[in-house]
């Protein structure tokens, strides 16, 4: 019984689980998630191990979309933390 609760457990510890709805695409090596916010997941998003996900251009001319996470664009708080704006308005941190 604990093993299977284990392995739950583990399927469920992936970059953009739950309502994040999956991975949508890599931007260097983060995971962005479908609804458009940043994975704070560990693991490094690599094209070898996500084969259906694009990579993004980092010189992407500025299209108007300011700190958009789906742009892999980030804005700078009072403090110093960095954040982009999901798909709904949300913010996403960008983990340290």
């Amino acid at each position: 019984m604990l093993v299977a609760a284990h392995q739950s457990g583990v399927a469920a510890n992936t970059p953009c689980s739950g309502k994040k709805g999956g991975v949508s695409h890599c931007a260097g090596a983060e995971f962005i998630c479908n609804d458009g916010s940043v994975s704070a997941s560990k693991k490094v998003c690599s094209m070898s191990s996500w084969q259906q996900l694009l990579p993004l251009a980092k010189d992407e001319k500025d299209d108007g979309d300011g700190c958009s996470c789906r742009s892999h664009r980030y804005c700078t708080g009072p403090r110093g933390g960095q954040f982009c704006y999901t798909d709904s308005g949300n913010k996403s941190y960008r983990r340290r």
